[in-house]
């Protein structure tokens, strides 16, 4: 494996691009709310369902995430962005990781939506987007060693499991959690398929998609070996010409071994 994706996990990208951008808006944001007060940011642009389904408004799944709860709320969050965001945005660019951004983003307020179509609390916050994030690297770059609490060393892979986990059993009944616990497993879903299925974006590994390679590779039927001609016939004379053409335009190097194995044969049974 790469030196790099093991033991340097994220670059220098620095502080630019989309992620700068995100930052300085959500921050913006949170100025805001404590000017305007947060009660009618978050009923305004924040995730809440009766208003998305009675009222229409439909630009509450993107609007709500920018906005955060408290100022630790929006330090974690963009410190989780930036960390993983630097890197993906350095390799895809800035438009693809825009646009997973948003698409996790908008997975994570979906789930939201169909679990609590009735519900009146606002859900605000970019989680959805950064544990997609955490999914995204864990894909792209699984055998990256991360410290939980800048301690445990991890693999990126290891970790988004992990989270996957507790976010799972702490939406369940009696796990003492909100909605948000599903808007985190939604932008974490949301993530994993669209990078797997989406055809979308070049994922080179995934502990998933390596058993379902492993299982093709035991149950495709192997090729059956070329049929070989033991005397000179019409057919074989017909395959000589095609390729004698494909050597007058392309050159000898064109050919395949299977071509030469069968130009071979047919300078043999001429003698």
């Amino acid at each position: 494996m790469p030196f790099e994706d093991l033991h340097r996990p994220l670059s220098a990208a620095g502080f630019k691009g989309a992620v700068k951008w995100i930052i300085l808006v959500s921050g913006a944001m949170l100025v805001l709310q404590q000017v305007i007060g947060h009660n009618y940011l978050e009923q305004t642009l924040g995730l809440v369902p009766t208003a998305v389904f009675q009222h229409y408004w439909l630009w509450q799944p993107v609007t709500y995430l920018f906005l955060h709860g408290s100022l630790f709320h929006w330090l974690f969050n963009m410190f989780i962005l930036w960390m993983f965001g630097r890197e993906l945005e350095t390799r895809w660019g800035t438009a693809d990781f825009l646009k997973y951004f948003f698409v996790t983003g908008l997975g994570a307020a979906l789930c939201v939506l169909l679990i609590s179509p009735h519900s009146t609390i606002p859900t605000i916050g970019s989680s959805g987007s950064v544990f997609g994030m955490l999914v995204a690297f864990a894909m792209v770059f699984p055998e990256a060693i991360l410290y939980l609490y800048f301690v445990i060393p991890v693999k990126a892979w290891q970790a988004a499991a992990l989270f996957a986990f507790i976010e799972f059993f702490a939406a369940l009944p009696g796990g003492g959690a909100g909605i948000a616990r599903f808007a985190h497993l939604g932008g974490m879903l949301t993530g994993y398929l669209y990078l797997r299925f989406g055809g979308l974006l070049s994922v080179p590994w995934n502990p998933f998609t390596d058993l379902r390679v492993w299982l093709n590779k035991i149950t495709r039927p192997k090729p059956k070996p070329p049929v070989e001609l033991h005397e000179l016939t019409d057919e074989l004379a017909m395959k000589v010409d095609q390729i004698l053409d494909k050597i007058l335009k392309k050159g000898v190097d064109s050919l395949t071994s299977d071509e030469k194995r069968l130009m071979d044969r047919y300078s043999r049974l001429k003698k």
